[in-house]
């Protein structure tokens, strides 16, 4: 059997069958990836919010990009139309049919822990159980501005606590990794469309490029990605260039692509046994070409090629690799659903 191959619900890497079920990879992977989706949206939606009350006259631009970097266009126009902020809100918060809403990432991933309580620890299944619920008593008619910003920052903390609570109570052995490589890719994934949304939706005329909203702008773009801080600890003024630098190729910062990236790399390599810098199979190949390239980019030849041209590819390239990913370790899926199509013709 090849990479990926099943074997009474196992998966095998080099001739070699692995004590991991596909199923445990699977929902470990699939609940890291779902609760940094939904800290993701709480941060984006609390930022937005506050960059509001600074650029009161341009409000009417604010919601818009929020759609455009979940990549979730198309549904809302057909459903909403135009991104108002309580159209935006809804939609990206708590709406259920939204299946990326903060809601519906939250529900996914208790789903995934819960069909896998036997791998986490109690205190993780507590801690995830407790995000839920704290959701689903919202109350969705008050209205937005009463109950959004303590939302947000429960579930941003929350969150956070979830992946704290991983690390410090989960053997950190196969099914712990798959977390971390979901948690990673993930968080790549919402840096690189944030950075390219901004680029060239964000502000509403060329005419404020340099200007005092052109900074309000940017720093919204790092307090997004809770990188603010660190970057003017590094860097101090606000440069696009340097902004780009840093949350694309920073080595250390954790929100940064290349971070992301390597440590997605080291954690596959920890699943496979492979030594780092080789590989066995297509998904390491495509990870560690990634992680290469990102090592030996500079920031003036991504700009100089066009910023959105490289973003597009960084995220054709993860896309490839998530969905190697998913033929390599989590093919039980596409076995159930082709026995349960038999079954029922």
């Amino acid at each position: 059997m090849g990479a990926g191959s099943l074997r009474t619900g196992e998966w095998r890497m080099n001739g070699h069958t692995r004590p991991l079920l596909s199923r445990v990879a699977d929902a470990a992977y699939w609940m890291a990836r779902y609760i940094e989706r939904a800290e993701n949206v709480a941060r984006f939606i609390d930022v937005n919010l506050h960059l509001q009350m600074d650029l009161p006259g341009e409000r009417a631009n604010q919601w818009q990009p929020l759609i455009d970097a979940s990549g979730d266009t198309a549904d809302f126009e057909q459903r909403y139309g135009e991104a108002t902020q309580r159209s935006v809100i809804k939609f990206m918060a708590l709406d259920p049919a939204n299946l990326n809403s903060m809601g519906s990432c939250l529900r996914a991933a208790r789903e995934n822990a819960r069909s896998i309580r036997e791998t986490i620890s109690s205190a993780m299944w507590e801690q995830i159980n407790r995000i839920y619920l704290d959701v689903q008593r919202t109350d969705v008619a008050l209205p937005v501005p009463q109950w959004l910003p303590e939302l947000l920052h429960e579930i941003r903390l929350g969150c956070h606590l979830f992946q704290g609570i991983a690390d410090s109570t989960m053997s950190h052995n196969e099914a712990w990794h798959f977390v971390q490589l979901g948690r990673r890719l993930e968080r790549a994934d919402k840096i690189s469309r944030i950075l390219d949304v901004k680029y060239f939706m964000l502000l509403p005329s060329v005419n404020f490029v340099g200007t005092p909203y052109d900074d309000l702008h940017w720093s919204a773009v790092l307090k997004s990605v809770s990188g603010f801080e660190m970057y003017r600890k590094k860097y101090g003024r606000i440069s696009p260039g340097n902004i780009v630098e840093f949350l694309v190729l920073d080595r250390d910062f954790p929100r940064a692509i290349r971070h992301c990236i390597r440590g997605a790399d080291e954690s596959l390599h920890s699943i496979t046994e492979t030594p780092i810098g080789t590989y066995r199979c297509p998904s390491e190949q495509l990870l560690g070409m990634l992680r290469a390239e990102l090592d030996f980019t500079a920031v003036e030849s991504v700009l100089g090629s066009g910023l959105h041209e490289y973003l597009d590819g960084l995220q054709v390239k993860m896309n490839a690799i998530g969905e190697t990913l998913s033929g390599e370790f989590f093919a039980w899926r596409r076995q159930t659903r082709a026995t349960a199509a038999v079954g029922e013709s």
